[in-house]
């Protein structure tokens, strides 16, 4: 799921190379979603996959019009950020990072369990110690995955796929369905196929995690390019997912297939096409899966260097090395990727349950976020617009799949709040230090009379910590906005900056004057916000790319603190262009 790539500025990913960098992703997921969904609906895994991929096609809407409107990376955290509070993107931002640290995990113990079938004497644990500090390095190096390699591991995948389909097709044509007779002879699981296919859907929706990944690069991506990388990812996993898993059931006794639950899909090509093929499969699998992992070191660095530009998280993230590589950040997720793989003990249960709920939680917070827009930003331009009810639908398929996941396995919550309440903690302190500053300056003059010089020194530091945080200036442009508009301005800034510093800056063309009234209700929120600043300024130009750039290096101030209000159809300009200046009314 990257946020960013190595693409240079005048070169977008055409359809193919995004499609392959997000297909990667995706598509590496039926090399353990189909065993997961057998196992909990048995021989019906394959009908509670179409339904996954129903849920999908609701969801090809959501994200068309979400990032239609909103053409900016980041996912649901940028979604989040530009229609409601830095506190609720936070909060999804927390679920992403979880869910990255998840992809990884998953993704590089499967791979060495697919290279085990290659080499036997491969500890498993280790070896995906191994590959997780191996991409560490090489993205620490500054090396990530190129569109070119992308695009070679995706249509490679896909040959391999269509190749097991077609040999195991074959295979049932000579040796007919006399297995798949048999497994449909065996007791449903869970009771009823009503129970089969709700725990086989709430666990086959891991198959549909990568979707998200071409919202966090799309302004990376030609024209017109984002809308397909969605339907040829639907197509992919429509396709496939239901195809392998029918085959599976076909061809291997439902019992066998719960042996190979970490390398199904070579099993299946050993058993219909030979020791070749399994090799071929596991060779593909080791790759593509490979591809995944480096994808979250990409992703995760690229979202948390965004929150921490956003002063969300601490400030000592923005370390680069000479290569320009953020290597606290990959090195902290590296860390944690490590300690949940031996909490875990490399199990497939416990890593897929985590990797789910976050994943799900993510998917839930983007069907919100469709709702914010629509009420929040209705006159933003959208390519593509999703009917109350696809969303309606889409939120309840997948709020349903995570209660489903939760009440399978209760205990692969606690190891979800095991991360995911440490990060929010983390987040939350540093989205009230002013008011943990306060706290401690309050404590440090109540020690003076016992111990006057740690006062003293304790006193300094925090009023220092107070000044750099207050000092930040931001920048609010304005037409002419009435005082109720400039007044959710004044109270968005209170509620989600640290700063006492604010710039309202209107633009005039020649021979133009401001409107009086303007400037007498910035005069009275000066007044009635006395904890900021307010600096009326005038100046003529027309407000653009070529502005924002300008004043951003005039100033001083991050385009990212920077603010407007939500401009209409007739908005010469897409979003993305204006280099991350926020929505805030």
């Amino acid at each position: 799921m990257p946020s960013s790539l190595p693409v240079p500025s005048h070169q977008k990913l055409n359809e193919l190379e995004a499609t392959a960098i997000c297909g990667n992703d995706i598509s590496s997921s039926c090399l353990y979603v189909s065993a997961l969904a057998i196992s909990y609906a048995g021989q019906y895994a394959w009908l509670a996959l179409l339904v996954v991929g129903a849920v999908l096609f609701l969801f090809r809407k959501i994200y068309g019009e979400v990032v239609g409107a909103l053409p900016l990376n980041g996912g649901a955290y940028n979604v989040l950020l530009n229609t409601t509070s830095k506190r609720n993107a936070a909060l999804a931002a927390c679920l992403t990072i979880l869910s990255y640290m998840a992809t990884a995990v998953l993704s590089a113990n499967e791979a060495m369990h697919y290279l085990h079938t290659l080499w036997e004497g491969l500890p498993i644990l280790w070896a995906t110690v191994g590959l997780l500090g191996l991409f560490l390095l090489l993205t620490i190096l500054g090396m990530s995955e190129s569109a070119i390699v992308a695009v070679v591991i995706f249509l490679t995948h896909l040959v391999s796929l269509t190749l097991l389909v077609g040999v195991a097709g074959w295979y049932l044509a000579t040796h007919g369905l006399h297995n798949l007779a048999l497994n449909f002879q065996v007791p449903v699981k869970g009771g009823s196929i009503l129970n089969a296919l709700f725990f086989g859907f709430s666990a086959a929706m891991l198959g549909i995690s990568g979707f998200e990944s071409s919202a966090n690069f799309v302004e990376e991506q030609a024209q017109g390019v984002f809308q397909k990388t969605l339907r040829n990812m639907w197509v992919v996993v429509t396709v496939f997912n239901p195809l392998i898993a029918f085959l599976a059931i076909a061809v291997l006794p439902l019992a066998e297939v719960g042996q190979h639950t970490e390398t199904l899909l070579s099993h299946l090509g050993t058993v219909t096409g030979g020791p070749w093929l399994g090799m071929a499969i596991s060779v593909n699998a080791v790759a593509v899966l490979s591809g995944a992992v480096l994808t979250s070191f990409v992703g995760v660095s690229g979202l948390m260097k965004r929150m921490t530009l956003d002063r969300i998280l601490p400030q000592f993230f923005l370390k680069e090395n000479k290569r320009g590589s953020n290597y606290l950040i990959l090195s902290v997720f590296f860390l944690l990727c490590v300690s949940v793989l031996f909490i875990t003990q490399g199990q497939l249960g416990p890593l897929a349950g985590v990797y789910t709920i976050s994943f799900l939680s993510v998917m839930a917070f983007f069907a919100l976020g469709n709702f914010l827009l629509k009420g929040k930003r209705p006159n933003l331009p959208r390519p593509v617009y999703a009917g109350i009810l696809t969303v309606t639908l889409a939120l309840l398929g997948v709020l349903l799949a995570l209660f489903g996941n939760v009440k399978i396995h209760p205990e692969y919550l606690i190891v979800f709040l095991q991360y995911f309440l440490p990060a929010m903690a983390v987040v939350s302190i540093m989205l009230n230090r002013i008011a943990i500053l306060n706290l401690a300056l309050s404590a440090a003059e109540s020690l003076a009379r016992h111990l006057p010089r740690v006062a003293r020194l304790a006193r300094l530091k925090v009023r220092r910590q107070l000044k750099e945080l207050a000092q930040q200036e931001f920048v609010f442009f304005t037409k002419g906005d009435n005082v109720s508009n400039l007044n959710k301005v004044m109270a968005y800034v209170v509620e989600n900056e640290f700063t006492n510093r604010l710039r309202i800056v209107t633009l005039l063309r020649e021979g133009e004057k401001y409107p009086e009234e303007l400037l007498n209700d910035i005069r009275v929120l000066d007044r009635a916000y006395e904890q900021i600043e307010v600096e009326f300024v005038t100046m003529h130009g027309t407000f653009g790319p070529a502005l924002i750039e300008e004043l951003s290096e005039q100033w001083n101030i991050p385009k990212n603190f920077m603010f407007i209000g939500s401009p209409g159809d007739r908005f010469p300009y897409q979003i993305s262009e204006l280099g991350g200046v926020r929505l805030i009314i």
